[in-house]
């Protein structure tokens, strides 16, 4: 007799795909909090990660208010991941265990590992406050200072003697009258009067007695304030610069309430500003590679949206004015910037001005060869 058989081939995933595909099967997962009101530094850990290539071993990444999740498949995947986190930025991590099943006849069992990793809540140009007994320890460092530069620890500047201090995740944890008073959302805008350089350089920093006005009264009086600055050598009369008005500022913190009023500056400058000749350009010849992530249920859209573009303006214009900053970031070439279209040209003419607003040389850049690797990462000028 003869029969007809019909072959069916059904194609299986490998067990690994299969946990990936499937929901709520991550063994290990590493949640990134930060207590603080911006996004600005998961912006810049993001781009460290892109360019380490330390979320390869992901299988899904959520974001979430307030930080970020990242699920692996394995334990020792989510245990480089920390140890990565701790090498890029200051934290201090816990980790928790759930039993999901167990084998009494192998004497087997199954865990979820949780890691939570929390970041220092300092951040770039914030003011920061330290006990006086810190302060001391740390070769005679002012108490009042400015965060500089955060890595693998807290870099601190006395803008009133240039002296710098680092302080590591153990000592910040270990020492509760540490805190941040200001953040870049507190920065007012003074119009430079004088410039008068006192000799002393460290770096990129020159200290000087700088005379400013606060916007708000050019033109109306004549209120001056003289501010001793670390921006002796980026400032000249006729510039703005972002400041600190601690005359007006309302700062509820035990340590600064202890120290001696007199010797509190009025304010405090923190970096040059570009004000008007700020090009708000959508048209950057420059570009960032962002992870691809799953959005949390939680997230408000509407309401957290246009704080969210702000507080990515606010980092694409640190990277610009920081060489430093950006130094450990992947840029790329955005090939498809409308160079006609900037904000800044006006009938064929451009503002004389805008020479002095810092960009990103080409050289810098990378070529955006458009490949849709290391787990589907986005393009985003």
């Amino acid at each position: 007799q003869t029969f007809e058989v019909e072959y069916v081939v059904a194609y299986q995933q490998c067990p690994d795909c299969t946990r990936v595909m499937a929901k709520n099967t991550w063994k290990a997962m590493v949640q990134i909090r930060q207590k603080v009101d911006h996004q600005r530094t998961f912006f810049y850990l993001e781009q460290l990660i892109l360019r380490h290539n330390a979320h390869s071993d992901t299988i899904n990444l959520k974001e979430v208010k307030g930080g970020l999740d990242f699920h692996f498949a394995q334990r020792s995947h989510a245990i480089k991941m920390v140890d990565f986190l701790s090498n890029v930025v200051p934290t201090r991590s816990k980790t928790s265990e759930q039993l999901i099943s167990t084998d009494v006849h192998n004497n087997t069992s199954n865990y979820k590992f949780t890691y939570s990793v929390e970041i220092v809540p300092i951040c770039k140009d914030d003011l920061v406050v330290l006990p006086r007994k810190l302060a001391n320890s740390m070769g005679h460092i002012a108490p009042l200072v400015l965060c500089s530069r955060v890595s693998s620890s807290v870099q601190l500047l006395d803008f009133q003697t240039l002296k710098t201090a680092d302080i590591s995740a153990k000592v910040y944890w270990n020492s509760p009258g540490v805190a941040s008073i200001s953040t870049v959302r507190d920065l007012k805008e003074f119009y430079v009067m004088d410039v008068e350089l006192l000799g002393p350089r460290n770096g990129r920093f020159a200290l000087a007695d700088i005379t400013v006005q606060k916007m708000v009264d050019v033109g109306r009086n004549d209120d001056v304030i003289i501010v001793r600055s670390h921006l002796g050598n980026v400032l000249n009369f006729g510039d703005t610069v972002l400041g600190y008005d601690l005359t007006t500022a309302n700062i509820n913190d035990d340590t600064f309430a202890g120290m001696d009023p007199e010797s509190l500056p009025s304010v405090v400058l923190v970096k040059k500003s570009y004000g008007d000749r700020r090009r708000k350009r959508r048209n950057r010849n420059w570009k960032l590679r962002h992870l691809a992530k799953e959005e949390s249920e939680l997230v408000a859209k509407k309401q957290e949206q246009d704080k969210l573009e702000a507080d990515f303006e606010q980092f694409m214009r640190d990277l610009e004015e920081d060489p430093e900053y950006r130094h450990n970031i992947n840029l790329y070439r955005n090939d498809n910037v409308d160079r006609h279209a900037d904000d800044d040209i006006m009938q064929g003419e451009s503002d004389p001005d805008d020479e002095e607003v810092p960009e990103i040389p080409l050289e810098e850049l990378l070529e955006d060869l458009n490949l849709n690797d290391n787990g589907g990462d986005e393009m985003m000028p």
